[in-house]
């Protein structure tokens, strides 16, 4: 064990050298260097600061459901949340949520206190901190609607933002502008509602998921945003690129918005089908599409080992 590692350990467990690929949904990526998973906010401000000072590259994820992770190695520290920041409490018709919280099982929960407001999350493999980075949302209801404030880290303090602060946009906040803020926590305010009908509408829904859906495969879900009048997925089946692949990646026959992990596809080959679907689109259509996704260590610069700073 090296010192750094050692150093590392002080704000919560480590894994070196862990696969990038076993920390996203769509099951690509090199590996990364160092994985801390602080025990708690404190430690998460005091490890933050440390990287900081240090000059050390680092990313802050969740559960990876919207990350295309390069195939080269990170050389820095991912800081991940779901295993240790996955805290929430109830006050009547609020939660109190942690970061690292399963969106999911959050509307699992909210479901059995009788709260309703996040039905549309409950097949959403992902963590309250990155549905808010994204404002991710379904049926037409997004974060935006049930959020009420979020607490950040701000260069070493923790502050609340309010919702309108958050700049909520479609699949967008202002978290994608000021890429220093760390989302800690937040808090949802949801309407008392009959038990039942709240799980009806989330059994309707997993139903309609698993009929329109490839879940069976690896995914980071909607490949591409919804332009101001049409849906991504029409625009790239006129295309003609429903079932369209590269190596292991491929737009899938269910819903062609999604490109799958088929058979062990490499970063390389998902990002050259997303940039094979764009221009393919734009061709046929005239519309560029932008991509849902986030594109994670693709920059290819060399950066010097953490350990030898």
């Amino acid at each position: 064990m090296n010192q750094f590692t050692e150093l590392l350990e002080t704000f919560g467990q480590v894994e070196t050298n862990a696969r990038l690929k076993d920390m996203t949904t769509l099951r690509v990526g090199g590996h990364a260097e160092f994985v801390s998973y602080p025990r708690n906010m404190f430690a998460l401000a005091q490890l933050i600061d440390f990287l900081k000072k240090n000059n050390v590259p680092y990313k802050v994820i969740g559960k990876g459901s919207n990350l295309l992770c390069s195939d080269d190695d990170f050389k820095g520290v991912i800081v991940k949340l779901d295993r240790t920041m996955n805290h929430w409490y109830i006050d009547g018709q609020r939660l109190l949520v942690e970061a690292g919280s399963s969106i999911i099982a959050l509307s699992v929960f909210a479901a059995r206190n009788g709260l309703s407001g996040l039905e549309w999350a409950s097949g959403i493999p992902a963590t309250i901190g990155g549905c808010i980075f994204n404002n991710a949302g379904a049926y037409n209801t997004s974060m935006r609607d049930n959020v009420t404030k979020v607490l950040i880290l701000d260069n070493g303090d923790f502050r609340w933002i309010s919702n309108e602060q958050c700049e909520f946009a479609y699949r967008s906040s202002v978290f994608h502008k000021k890429t220093d803020w760390v989302i800690c926590a937040a808090e949802f305010e949801l309407i008392n509602k009959d038990e039942d009908e709240i799980r009806q509408t989330m059994d309707d829904r997993k139903k309609r998921r698993l009929e329109s859906q490839p879940l069976e495969y690896p995914s980071a879900g909607s490949v591409f945003r919804n332009t101001e009048t049409t849906n991504a997925w029409s625009l790239i089946e006129v295309s003609g690129l429903r079932g369209m692949s590269i190596g292991g990646a491929q737009v899938s026959v269910k819903h062609c918005n999604f490109i799958i992990n088929k058979q062990d596809a490499s970063a390389n080959d998902v990002k050259n089908l997303i940039d094979l679907v764009k221009s393919k689109v734009e061709l046929k259509t005239g519309i560029r599409l932008k991509t849902e996704v986030e594109m994670f260590n693709w920059n290819h610069t060399k950066i010097p080992h953490p350990s030898k700073r």
